[in-house]
């Protein structure tokens, strides 16, 4: 019989890991970090099932970190060393991605030895751009709606709509059909194309990030960052906006753009702060597969869909020490989106104490991260070991969201129709809240698993 270990991803957002064994075979769907507060991070420092074995092959549902991240330290450390399958557009952003995130832990950990603040001496990263570079030469990509060999069955990934290249994952083994949700996307969303159903499943994890939320149907994300960009220049402040760097960076240039061309908004200064978002951007541009009918149609026309008119990359550390002394009004997109690490965080501790400038988070925020501290109204926060103040003014843009809500979840899951439902990927209450939603439209059984716990398919 089928079982699956949920080794992360399970009563939390991140960390996604679930073990899938049968008849002596294993497949690990989604490799990633723990991310947000301390106590979570360290997880990732644990030992995991891998102790007893290491996966056949690993399949990715799609590139952010909480879902693929923990791939160089399974190579690593581990010496993890089959093939790693995910759709053509997500092996492309790992290759961005991965070497990335490494580069940010030998970077933490060395500024964390500079400054004193690590418990342990030395800080050590928890694994390094060559583990990256060799987690890297095991990817291969594999198309949508084909299906593949996996040990021991088959599977086949389709469109999921959150981020480029992202796919919820169709697994057959022993005559019974899983089904990961990996992150579901919205409908009707620019730049990607909706999410697609998968036929029926025995079993379905489904990702609850939303569980008990609903997007305002009314809200105008147009509207709102509008709004927001007009007080920043009314003040003649900076707006610093933490964004995701695949994806919700991505939105955000192209909506800027838009609100540029229809005169909503003055053109100003706006400096994408992320190397990584940078070299992601310009893979939204190239995988012309995955666009939707309006980016297409723009692209048609002539026009470049990610650049407002004062675009100006930065890419060097020096350069984005520079962005200190910038004269308002200007904006700074930078990464990461809940503000757990990267150049925002340098950017938030430089601009929240004055009142002039605006942040404004325009994603989820998940509980214990410093985005989450300061949309909660925090007076200060500590930030690199120093109390700063917050006196900008900080602003929640809800309408902003690459995550399917409950409702759009509970569309999903209709079309699914599966048999039993585990819920994933979402903090305690968020799962119970789907968990009773879909307790009154399906019949099946809907199960609460934590980490370390194995289910039968």
């Amino acid at each position: 019989m089928a079982q699956i270990t949920f080794l992360g991803g399970a009563d939390t957002v991140t960390g996604s890991k679930f073990l899938l064994r049968h008849g002596g075979h294993s497949l690990l769907v989604d490799c990633g970090l723990f991310q947000g507060p301390s106590e979570m991070r360290r997880l990732n420092w644990e030992d995991p099932a891998f102790r007893a074995g290491l996966p056949d092959e690993v399949l990715l549902t799609h590139a952010h970190i909480d879902h693929s991240g923990y791939l160089p330290r399974l190579v690593g450390h581990y010496g993890y060393d089959g093939p790693v399958r995910a759709t053509a557009a997500t092996v492309d952003l790992l290759g961005v991605m991965l070497p990335d995130s490494a580069r940010l832990q030998q970077e933490t950990a060395a500024y964390a030895n500079k400054k004193g603040y690590s418990r342990h001496r030395p800080a050590l990263p928890l694994y390094t751009e060559e583990d990256a570079r060799r987690a890297l030469g095991l990817l291969a990509a594999v198309p949508y709606h084909e299906w593949f060999p996996v040990p021991g069955g088959r599977a086949r990934l389709s469109v999921a709509g959150h981020i480029l290249g992202s796919a919820h994952a169709e697994v057959e083994v022993d005559g019974r059909r899983v089904v990961f949700s990996g992150d579901v996307g919205r409908w009707d969303i620019p730049v990607l194309k909706d999410p697609e159903p998968p036929t029926g499943a025995d079993l379905l994890l489904l990702e609850s990030t939303y569980g008990g939320r609903r997007h305002d149907e009314k809200a105008d994300p147009d509207g709102m960052l509008a709004a927001a960009v007009e007080r920043v220049v009314r003040r003649r402040g900076i707006m610093v906006i933490p964004a995701f760097s695949v994806g919700r960076a991505q939105e955000i240039l192209y909506r800027l753009r838009g609100l540029e061309d229809a005169g909503r908004i003055p053109s100003l200064p706006v400096h994408l702060d992320s190397p990584m978002a940078v070299d992601a951007t310009e893979l939204y541009r190239r995988h012309h597969e995955e666009h939707d009918l309006e980016m297409t149609a723009l692209e048609e026309a002539g026009k470049a869909p990610f650049r407002p008119a004062r675009l100006r990359v930065t890419r060097t550390v020096e350069d984005s020490k520079r962005l200190n002394d910038l004269t308002a009004p200007a904006i700074i997109l930078s990464a990461s989106g809940m503000a757990t690490g990267g150049r925002v965080v340098h950017h938030l501790k430089r601009r929240l104490p004055h009142r002039q400038n605006l942040v404004a988070f325009v994603g989820y925020q998940a509980e214990g991260t410093l985005g989450r501290s300061l949309v909660d109204g925090a007076a200060a926060v500590r930030i690199h070991g120093d109390e700063v103040p917050v006196r900008a003014e900080v602003a929640m843009l809800d309408a902003f969201s690459a995550h399917a809500d409950e409702d759009e979840l509970l569309r999903w899951v209709a079309l699914a129709a599966p048999r039993r439902i585990a819920l994933i990927h979402g903090e305690p209450e968020g799962r119970e809240a789907l968990a009773g939603a879909l307790a009154g439209v399906f019949p099946g059984e809907v199960l609460l698993p934590a980490r370390g716990d194995t289910i039968g398919v």
